[in-house]
């Protein structure tokens, strides 16, 4: 086949990339599954320890743990020389990429290189979290379990059980999503036989854009705009009406009610105390919700996962800022589960290009 007769997609849209046993993303039903299993039941009967088991093993064991470990002497005075203002994101992929230089990471990646990243980079966020504002970091508590501890780390304090619940239910919710920007990126990294902190850092750097990670955060600023249930329609038929996006609504793949959104609500509302900005969040929803049914009929614009990770991660006392790099921490799972499954495959990912420039020509 000749290079015009190949066929080009902008973004690759449409284009199977990988094939995985991972997750199945089913956008039109409103299904995404975890190795097989509903997120719904995943995130009601599970933890992030079992779901980080299940995607990098296959098998679903409700009792595993991961135990948080303590920031190790060269990650923490990598932390400590990052300026206040740096991005979490940008933090936490320091973290990453410190570890693996002083680790004897070994190629095919392994499940236990993958938990070992998994317990450690929590630690390293809350750490540089606290330096940030001039506090002293904190080392894990024992017997904590990685919600809870990033939250004793984060804090100073060890936080009740129903707000380390939620939070672990937000790692979990977040823990794999298919072939994202993110995913694709530590797949293409992991295909040149890279080793598994690389694939990682690779893939918190496509994470850090706004256009995929950092939905949450804005959510919030929507809600302070709306102040009030009363004026969530009034507030949702402006936007519209100047044609400005309403985040937390719409997915570029799910055509029904996000299901993580769903599993996520439902944690939301069982906090142990629902504070106003829970009940802004729930009755927002409803009215915009509402508006775009009347003004969008022929688009399917339902919750999607952004809105209530907003609520659950202000929920738990996270300031926005820290939202993107807190769904890297989820994410570390299903790239860590990718990043193995790519290994398998071992072959390098390299499409062609259809070249645009100029005709052949001579320097003078």
């Amino acid at each position: 086949m000749s290079e015009v007769d190949k066929q080009f997609s902008p973004g690759l849209a449409g284009v199977i990339g990988a094939e995985t046993a991972v997750s199945l993303v089913d956008g039109a039903n409103g299904r995404l599954l975890y190795r097989g299993y509903p997120i719904e039941e995943v995130v009601s009967k599970g933890s992030y320890a079992a779901v980080l088991d299940l995607l990098l093993t296959g098998e679903w064991h409700p009792n595993a743990t991961l135990e948080p470990v303590r920031v190790p002497p060269a990650v923490m005075a990598a932390l400590r020389l990052l300026p206040a203002h740096a991005h979490p994101m940008d933090a936490l992929r320091t973290a990453i990429s410190v570890w693996g230089a002083g680790e004897r990471l070994g190629w095919p990646p392994t499940a236990d290189e993958a938990r070992r990243i998994a317990a450690m980079a929590p630690s390293a966020l809350a750490a540089f979290a606290r330096l940030r504002q001039g506090l002293e970091p904190i080392d894990p508590e024992p017997g904590l379990g990685i919600a809870a501890a990033f939250l004793q780390q984060l804090h100073g304090t060890t936080p009740d059980p129903g707000t380390a619940r939620a939070l672990d239910a937000y790692l979990m919710a977040g823990a794999e999503h298919g072939l994202n920007a993110s995913t694709f990126a530590a797949r293409v990294i992991v295909a040149t036989r890279a080793d598994i902190a690389s694939a990682v850092c690779g893939a918190i750097g496509a994470l850090k854009g706004p256009l995929h990670g950092g939905a949450p955060a804005e959510v919030i600023g929507q809600l302070d705009e709306i102040g009030s249930v009363d004026r969530a329609d009034a507030w949702a038929r402006g936007k519209l009406a100047r044609k400005e996006l309403i985040m937390g609504f719409g997915h570029r793949v799910y055509r029904a009610y996000d299901p993580r959104a769903a599993a996520l609500r439902k944690v939301a509302e069982a906090m142990p105390a629902r504070p106003a900005w829970l009940e802004l969040a729930i009755g927002a929803e409803a009215a915009i919700l509402k508006v775009l049914a009347e003004l969008k009929p022929d688009r399917p614009l339902k919750t999607n996962v952004e809105f209530y990770a907003a609520a659950v991660l202000q929920g738990v006392g996270l300031v926005p800022d820290l939202f993107p790099a807190t769904f890297g921490l989820a994410r570390i799972a299903g790239w860590s589960a990718h990043v193995i499954e790519q290994a398998a495959v071992d072959k390098i990912i390299r499409p062609d290009a259809r070249y645009t420039g100029p005709a052949e020509r001579h320097l003078p």
